[in-house]
């Protein structure tokens, strides 16, 4: 039976979202300099009760913090729909510091060799999930229930599906150090040291997560009843100050992963055998 009460909730939600859109076309007309500042570190609206499996944490990523209105406004929405979860986001260079100060060397190399934003953040999303735990959102994916009603409290994970019944990745929660993230990882780093795949979406995104965990093999919701993209912003407002627009662009101008010129043959290479990927104790 469909939860009808969630999917009016989405689809008001997403006449909101679309209305207050339109009318930021104008804002920006008026002011097409002004830009939001997304925070760093945001702490819970209301300071939440008891324990859940998945820590309560939203993390997002852009390759700046400066956003237009609609970006903002989907910033907003999110936090109040998940007042209980303290807010965290990183920019393009902070994404690297983490890897380098949690990850060990081989994971760092691959990391820089993605030249393609998205690419990298599809990587840093299941790698920080899988140290800290929390609950991942692409920047322009707003919740259509309440985050904490949604995930309750013993799931240990929740992925999305689409409108095709497969997964994808704008959307994940989890625990930490779990070997769904660790395989999708594993998968991630062989297919940067292999470099054969074309495209983000197989190399590092939607299409690894099908592949190495499939449908059927993880706790999903679809997104109608969870989480959904595109309705308080569009790709005009998220990449109105990015030249190389959005990473479909981008992607047929630029290989996703740069050629590593120091490696001859396979000697030095990681293909083949597992790396760990219970990242790092450090002093915090």
């Amino acid at each position: 039976m469909k939860p009808l009460h969630k999917l009016l909730a989405s689809r008001l939600i997403k006449l909101l979202g679309n209305l207050m859109k339109m009318s930021c076309y104008a804002f920006h007309f008026v002011f097409p300099d002004t830009r939001f500042t997304l925070p760093e570190h945001a702490a819970p609206l209301i300071r939440p009760r008891g324990t859940t499996a998945i820590p309560r944490i939203v993390w997002q990523t852009n390759f700046t913090n400066r956003v237009t209105l609609p970006v903002y406004l989907n910033y907003l929405f999110n936090r109040l729909a998940a007042p209980t979860f303290e807010y965290r986001f990183m920019v393009t260079e902070a994404r690297a510091d983490f890897i380098a100060a949690h990850y060990p060397e081989e994971i760092q190399r691959s990391y820089s060799r993605l030249q393609i934003g998205a690419a990298q953040a599809d990587f840093w999303r299941v790698l920080v999930l899988q140290r800290h735990g929390g609950v991942y959102l692409d920047i322009d994916a707003h919740l259509v229930w309440p985050l904490g009603l949604t995930l309750g409290s013993n799931r240990s994970s929740l992925f999305i599906r689409t409108k095709r019944g497969d997964l994808s990745n704008y959307f994940i929660a989890s625990q930490p150090a779990t070997p769904q993230l660790a395989a999708v990882i594993q998968a991630v780093n062989t297919n940067i040291e292999e470099n054969t795949i074309k495209g983000v979406f197989d190399m590092t995104g939607p299409g690894v997560f099908n592949r190495v965990l499939g449908v059927h093999g993880v706790d999903s919701v679809l997104y109608r009843y969870a989480c959904t993209q595109g309705s308080f912003t569009n790709e005009y407002f998220q990449y109105i100050d990015k030249p190389q627009g959005k990473w479909t662009h981008e992607q047929n101008r630029v290989d996703v992963v740069r050629k590593d010129s120091t490696r001859t043959g396979k000697e030095g290479s990681m293909h083949g055998r597992a790396i760990p990927l219970v990242p790092r104790a450090v002093h915090e």
